[in-house]
């Protein structure tokens, strides 16, 4: 039986509209939550790896009166993969490219504020280095140091030869390895640090029903040699805005002390820790990540 998610009710008081725009090939799929108008500003958020936009609606929930588009990576959720014929990989390059072409083609009017998640965290940041236009920059669960240097670094070292068992297999097997359900569910076990039981349930249904939705063996492999190759430190000193960095004291992938670090290499960040939580911020305390993001939209202009 199907858990309704804890945040359904906040979530249904916001207008949502899906809609689609091909960038760099891929025909990417995003949704509008809110409506544009004079003085609003527009959040853009970029999701983490092997998720979609599912995964930052209950930080959606708490934000009405905002102006939100929320695209899939290409390759993930409903949105198709970048075209492989004008050279566009699923590295950061390539993702970078993709949100600086997107973002472009909207033609926003207003204050603009780039929202990346754990690996959208490092896309949004090797975008805006290369100059992609902003107002503000919100980075939540950043990669702010090497993954395999994590706390739990031995986990990543799994996964690093779970995805390098996943290429190596006939890829009919290799890609029923990456879709395994036992695997989401120790990566969600590993992550969850709730000891609400039904919360965590749902957690663990939502990575069931949406962290395998990519579409095909080598975006996700492409995707997961990025997301460990690179951190927000290699941009962090060329992203000139203002930065708000939203982290976990509980993190499995970036010590907090390696978070205090990276606040120190941008030109101008404010670090803000919430405790007793790990890498879902979005799904176990999205409340206070909320409040953080409402007081850069409060800087930038008028929300309802």
């Amino acid at each position: 039986m199907s858990i309704e998610s804890p945040y359904a009710q906040l979530l249904a008081r916001i207008p949502v509209s899906e809609r689609t725009l091909t960038v760099l090939g891929s025909e990417t799929h995003y949704w509008e939550y809110g409506t544009a108008a004079p003085g609003v500003p527009t959040v853009v958020v970029v999701h983490g790896f092997r998720g979609d936009h599912h995964g930052l609606e209950p930080v959606v929930a708490q934000l009405p009166g905002a102006h939100i588009l929320m695209p899939d990576l290409p390759g993930f959720g409903a949105s198709t993969p970048l075209d492989a014929a004008s050279g566009a990989r699923h590295d950061v390059p390539g993702y970078a490219a993709w949100l600086a072409a997107f973002t472009a083609a909207l033609a926003l009017p207003g204050p603009v504020v780039i929202l990346g998640h754990s690996f959208g965290s490092i896309v949004s940041s090797a975008a805006l280095a290369d100059g992609l236009s902003a107002d503000a920059v919100i980075l939540v669960n950043p990669i702010g140091a090497p993954a395999l240097s994590g706390p739990r670094g031995i986990m990543t070292r799994l996964a690093v030869f779970y995805y390098w068992a996943a290429a190596k297999l006939p890829e009919r097997i290799g890609f029923a390895l990456l879709r395994s359900r036992l695997i989401v569910r120790v990566m969600s076990v590993t992550m969850s640090k709730t000891r609400d039981p039904q919360l965590k349930r749902w957690i663990h249904e939502e990575h069931d029903r949406y962290f395998s939705a990519f579409e095909n063996r080598d975006v996700v492999l492409e995707a997961f040699r990025a997301s460990v190759s690179h951190d927000v430190s290699e941009y962090a000193a060329r992203i000139p805005q203002p930065t708000l960095l939203i982290a976990a004291d509980r993190d499995d992938i970036t010590p907090i002390a390696a978070q205090h670090r990276l606040q120190t290499l941008f030109p101008d960040a404010r670090l803000h820790v919430i405790h007793d939580v790990g890498h879902l911020i979005h799904y176990e305390t999205p409340i206070e990540a909320a409040e953080q993001i409402r007081t850069v939209l409060s800087s930038l202009g008028a929300t309802a």
